[in-house]
């Protein structure tokens, strides 16, 4: 199920109403957790042990503390008697659906005592919350401009949350008037088409070896909304920690993600849009001196993307991509769950459109069947095709019984290798010979 309100919330806002009446799906569905989503954001309802046990060490479901997980898990709320209740879940529902959307998107958790969530109370509709926003101070946008110019070999990452089409249009501008090339972080591949002449490439599992030296080399790195995770910099290879060799500058919606792993030389805690808007008063050099380094870059990922790798037996799945690249239209959906599979994918689609890659950021198994299924519903004119290995569908298999009841036509590959082949993969690179 959390896959496919991912993926619904990724392609439709219309669940963003059931934030004024979470409380009462709860007990109306007598469900003891209850997921909400609002676009990427999602509220969880946790059904928690009585209220009169929580001080007296049951076994509980989860352990909420805020020193266990920081930032994200509320609870047990402080519940009194009557009244007090409802004041209460109304309260932290709507601090709830605030922090969801502010700053770094993610889940919240409120854990709800069980006598709570079957119990009765008079409650008030709170008002939709606002998500707060961060907007970058002006001398730190003058700095940037002033780091542009300086630069020879600058290159932006884009990724994260926070992107609509607009904004990606947006981005194609600055990224056209600065001439800068432009990477997409770990499975945030439709945030640039990559059909652009300034697009580098993929920086996620597979990196095109090109790209990675280009990062490495770059005198100017520009982080746009992405966080600088594992897999996006190749393992924490990409950049030294904790000072970056290139000028790092990262802009990032959440203050506390600047210089969790590398320090920026220029942290700007804004989200995409915020950035974009400031970045407008900027003026770009009529002649980049780095004009030519942005051509390599597209060069280089044509080079490593235009033609399938030769591949042992007598189905080659890069060509295949490169069909479905040369034969889909540029709205098609793309899902895929976790496995050793989406590397060619991720290498050899070019997404031309935002929300057309739905992918998990996690490594979640089985991800790509509920998330097709999600994205049909939320677009039923658009084509969906999921692709999964033998693995990974069977982890969500069941949802085959939604497409059919449902009547969805979307079209599902399986890479079937009858094995699972990261595990595989892991086992002869740190376990040879067994």
């Amino acid at each position: 199920e959390a896959a496919q309100y991912d993926a619904y919330a990724r392609h439709s806002r219309v669940v963003a109403h059931l934030e004024q009446h979470a409380g009462a799906l709860v007990r109306v569905t007598q469900r003891l957790d209850v997921l909400v989503g609002i676009d990427e954001h999602e509220v969880d309802l946790l059904g928690e042990v009585l209220r009169r046990e929580l001080r007296q060490g049951s076994a509980r479901i989860a352990d909420h503390r805020a020193d266990h997980v920081r930032d994200v898990a509320f609870g047990p709320i402080p519940f009194g008697d009557g009244d007090e209740v409802g004041i209460a879940v109304e309260r932290e529902q709507a601090r709830a659906f605030s922090v969801a959307q502010s700053g770094r998107p993610g889940p919240v958790v409120l854990a709800l005592p069980e006598d709570v969530l079957s119990g009765t109370a008079d409650t008030v509709a709170a008002p939709m919350s606002q998500p707060i926003s961060a907007h970058p101070d002006p001398d730190a946008i003058k700095r940037l401009g002033e780091m542009l110019h300086a630069a020879e070999r600058p290159l932006v990452i884009a990724g994260g949350p926070g992107w609509d089409a607009g904004l990606v249009d947006r981005f194609v501008a600055f990224a056209e008037r600065w001439s800068l090339p432009v990477s997409c972080a770990f499975r945030a591949q439709d945030r640039f088409p990559n059909t652009h002449a300034n697009y580098a490439g993929d920086a996620g599992l597979g990196i095109n070896p090109a790209l990675a030296d280009a990062i490495r080399n770059s005198d100017l790195v520009i982080a746009l909304g992405a966080r600088l995770g594992d897999c996006t910099t190749s393992g924490y290879t990409l950049f030294d920690a904790p000072v970056p060799r290139q000028t790092l500058v990262h802009i990032h919606p959440e203050p506390d993600e600047l210089g969790h792993v590398f320090q920026p030389a220029l942290p700007v805690a804004a989200s995409v849009g915020a950035f974009l808007d400031a970045a407008e008063g900027l003026e770009a050099p009529r002649d980049p001196v780095w004009a030519k380094w942005t051509a390599e870059r597209n060069a280089a990922y044509r080079g490593w993307t235009d033609e399938a790798t030769a591949m042992p037996g007598t189905f080659n799945l890069g060509e295949a991509i490169i069909w479905l690249r040369e034969n889909l239209p540029g709205d098609a959906i793309l899902t895929n769950g976790a496995g050793n599979y989406a590397a060619w994918l991720h290498r050899f689609y070019r997404h031309r459109r935002y929300r057309t890659q739905v992918a998990p950021t996690s490594g979640s198994m089985g991800y790509g069947l509920p998330a097709a299924v999600a994205a049909k519903l939320a677009e039923p004119g658009r084509p969906v095709v999921a692709l999964a290995g033998d693995g990974c569908l069977q982890m969500t298999i069941q949802e085959l019984g939604t497409v059919a009841q449902e009547r969805l036509g979307i079209i599902v590959l399986v890479v079937n290798n009858s094995m699972y082949g990261t595990i595989r993969m892991h086992q002869e690179m740190h376990y040879p010979g067994r």
